[in-house]
């Protein structure tokens, strides 16, 4: 007869911690609020830049309109304006949502991006719809032959409604970096690795 062989006891391991969900709807939440807030501030942007931006002024002849100033840098004022109240719209609403959110997440900063989209749409579409003489033909017959008249607002360089949604980001993206929560680090393994029983050598069977 042969003994019976009791088998090694193997060492406890600790269980993993169960994985965290990737997105969860509380972040959901978040990015909507995010993405209507910063929609709705356009507003802002819009009536910023109708107040600030240059005046370009037409005058008639009585048969056609024409610049009054053809070297006036006035049309290229209104692109930087834009661009700069762009600008800073976007840092604020990337300190804004930081200080409202600081452990950040994919879509709290896909909400900001969408947000400040929609936001630089609206600020140029009321901006337009804002400025005086957006009917050029009845402007110039209001102010009569040879009286200038200012010129709706317009945008030459359609790359600067980016300017919002990349702020943003590049913001939030920083200052989550240099002043979000970090992961706690995990404890170190205080076993032995590999087990002992891994590379042991089986004891033959005893007669």
């Amino acid at each position: 007869m042969t003994e019976a062989v009791t088998p090694q006891q193997q060492p406890t391991v600790p269980p993993l911690p169960a994985p965290e969900a990737a997105v969860t709807p509380a972040e959901i939440r978040d990015a909507a609020a995010v993405t209507l807030a910063v929609g709705v501030s356009g507003v802002l942007l819009g009536l910023l830049w109708t107040w600030l931006a240059p005046r370009v002024q037409y005058v008639s002849n009585g048969e056609a309109v024409f610049l009054r100033n053809t070297e006036s840098e006035a049309r290229i004022g209104a692109d930087g304006t834009f661009f700069l109240l762009a600008l800073g719209l976007g840092v604020l609403s990337a300190v804004a949502v930081f200080l409202w959110r600081r452990r950040g997440g994919v879509p709290l900063v896909i909400g900001l991006a969408v947000g400040a989209c929609f936001a630089s749409l609206v600020g140029w579409r009321l901006g337009l719809w804002l400025s005086p003489g957006a009917d050029v033909p009845a402007a110039a017959a209001k102010a009569g032959k040879g009286v200038p008249f200012d010129a709706p607002l317009q945008l030459l360089a359609y790359g600067v409604l980016l300017v919002w949604p990349m702020a943003a980001v590049a913001a939030h993206l920083g200052l989550t970096a240099l002043w979000g929560p970090r992961d706690a680090v995990p404890e170190p393994w205080e076993g032995e690795y590999p087990p002992p029983h891994v590379h042991a050598t089986p004891e033959p069977p005893r007669p």
